[in-house]
């Protein structure tokens, strides 16, 4: 084992270069003081971006060989330090801006250099979006990555350089947003099991929406080895071991990378104007009608039998009718206790096939729409499939998970199909359970053109519901539906989520956490919700940023190379 001592500070730089510089290099004489070995600073640290245009902030912006640069460069040699910083870099040609990661070695040499590839909003009026190759820098302290901010509210700069092979994720942010320290920074190490070393702006014009600092180290396993709280100005520090990261093992789950699907991904390489969701790109526009879709979370599994609990959800099925709700979701595998399954796939699947002829039925006389997970048997092999009913109880689409745990494959087969129900209330993705953990899943349904994925699980972390699902939906602008058993490991309720409609004027806050409904933990439990497919149509995330469209699919081959 090999611990190295990493930092990350938080501060607020002004419009003084000169004393922004001098500003950071007290961060990194503190850390060095504390045994700090790579220390990662915000984004922007050269200087706050007041700029009222792109010319002023080509004349406001950083050279490479700039002062602001060069004296970090000095500083990081005579303490001995790594140092991962972000500063705003004149392009070769003005106005051009890029927002970069610049990355210097302990002998003030730079060992890399990122450009952002997902700007921030407003960011898209005065910087130009980096375009480069993807790279993991090979460093004494180990594989280092560099990413910035919004590279990591998507899921695709994280991913691609933990598949690269970063041990080490190193984060310079400029956030505003609630959504860093709660959702975007944790998950990126959980769903690629990196450490994550994120360093945000904190404070800032006291009249303004202040920065949100939540500066913080995290491990691959999700456990915040440090913070720095959301109010002041500060320095945290911990010990990591990098090649903790090289172990992709999600305890009770799977290997995250040895689980992927490279063979399912190509809708995430093709062209932004070749896939689905192209037509849905931008604002919805001003004339598309509202389409609600009365939405039935229908929060019932195993108890007493089998028989017992098929008859509680054709019960639920015919009240969700009478509430006029369209479209019903049940939870995992609801009919079988624990382990059940596993235990006797062959009589599960001839169980289920039951099953799903009387929920057949109860759709029927309900006039519902229903999605349910059941064991499906075809050629001898089992599967686990969310079968999706319509309001005539016919099967409309059938969705085998793709992506099994550990657990799974000791009785399994994987599916091959990742796609999109077109039907009458709508177009409809599924996922079932742990696939929550996987980007690539709700990525490629959104790009599908998912307007809604239904999503029967049992959960098996509180992180699961409130940091992986949230992301999901941030992440696509698309309804999430989950519904859990009553008897799911992390005791929580079902949760549904809104795409929400972005409202010029809408406080940061609220523009980046979608709304959310739950249910109440282990007993039954019926909400029905209307959710607006218009809402799933419109994918922006603020005046300028549309996290599908502002993809660069021809850098990801790395998503779908075995």
């Amino acid at each position: 084992m090999t611990t190295v001592r990493v930092a990350a500070a938080q501060f607020f730089s002004g419009d003084d270069v000169e004393a922004n510089l001098a500003l950071c290099r007290n961060y990194l004489e503190r850390a060095s003081a504390e045994g700090a070995q790579l220390v990662v600073l915000p984004e922007n640290a050269n200087r706050v971006r007041d700029h009222s245009d792109r010319k002023v902030c080509f004349e406001h912006s950083e050279d490479l060989d700039g002062p602001f640069v060069t004296g970090l460069r000095a500083t990081a040699r005579e303490l001995g330090l790594h140092v991962a910083v972000g500063v705003d870099l004149r392009g070769p040609r003005e106005p051009d801006v890029h927002i970069a990661s610049v990355l210097i070695g302990p002998s003030g040499d730079i060992i890399g250099v990122h450009r952002k590839h997902v700007l921030w909003d407003y960011e898209y009026t005065l910087f130009e979006p980096g375009d480069a190759p993807y790279e993991v820098f090979d460093t004494a302290l180990g594989r280092i990555g560099l990413l910035l901010c919004a590279d990591g509210i998507v899921p695709e700069t994280p991913r691609a350089l933990g598949l690269l092979g970063a041990q080490i994720l190193c984060n310079s942010l400029n956030s505003r947003g609630p959504d860093e320290l709660r959702v975007h920074v944790p998950l990126r190490a959980m769903e690629n099991r990196v450490f994550h070393v994120a360093a945000n702006t904190v404070g800032g014009p006291e009249l303004e929406w202040p920065w949100m600092g939540g500066s913080q180290i995290v491990s691959p396993a999700g456990a915040r080895l440090a913070e720095a709280g959301e109010l002041e100005p500060g320095l945290v520090v911990a010990d990591i071991d990098p090649s903790e990261a090289d172990d992709k093992q999600m305890p009770g789950i799977a290997d995250v990378f040895a689980w992927r699907r490279p063979d399912l991904y190509a809708t995430l390489t093709r062209p932004l104007a070749d896939v689905p969701a192209a037509a849905m790109y931008g604002p919805a526009p001003a004339d598309l009608p509202s389409r609600i879709v009365p939405t039935a979370l229908m929060q019932v599994s195993h108890f007493r039998g089998i028989e017992w609990t098929v008859m509680r959800a054709l019960g639920q099925i015919a009240h969700a009718g009478r509430r006029g709700a369209r479209l019903g979701v049940l939870p995992e595998l609801f009919c079988f206790a624990p382990g059940e399954v596993a235990g006797d796939p062959a009589a599960a699947a001839e169980r289920s096939r039951d099953v799903l002829s009387r929920i057949s039925g109860a759709c029927a006389a309900a006039g519902l729409h229903v999605a349910v997970n059941l064991v499906e048997e075809d050629g001898g092999l089992f599967h686990s499939t969310v079968f999706l009913l319509d309001d005539q109880g016919a099967v409309a689409h059938r969705y085998r998970k793709t992506h099994l745990t550990d657990a799974e494959r000791t009785w399994a087969a994987p599916g091959d199909r990742i796609t999109v129900a077109r039907t009458a209330i709508g177009a409809i993705g599924a996922m079932i359970g742990d696939e929550v953990w996987v980007p690539e899943v709700a990525r490629v349904l959104a790009l599908e053109g998912a307007e809604l994925i239904v999503h029967p699980t049992s959960w098996s972390a509180p992180e699961a519901m409130h940091v992986a699902a949230t992301e999901r939906t941030e992440e696509n602008r698309v309804h999430l539906v989950s519904v859990t058993r009553l008897d799911c490991p992390a005791g929580l309720g079902s949760q549904a989520l809104r795409a929400d409609d972005f409202v010029p004027g809408q406080p940061i806050a609220l523009m980046r956490y979608p709304t959310g409904y739950w249910t109440r933990p282990g007993f039954e439990e019926q909400l029905v919700l209307d959710l607006d497919l218009r809402e799933s149509n419109d994918k922006m995330m603020g005046h300028h940023l549309d996290p599908l469209a502002k993809r660069t699919p021809h850098l990801y081959s790395m998503f779908t190379e075995p």
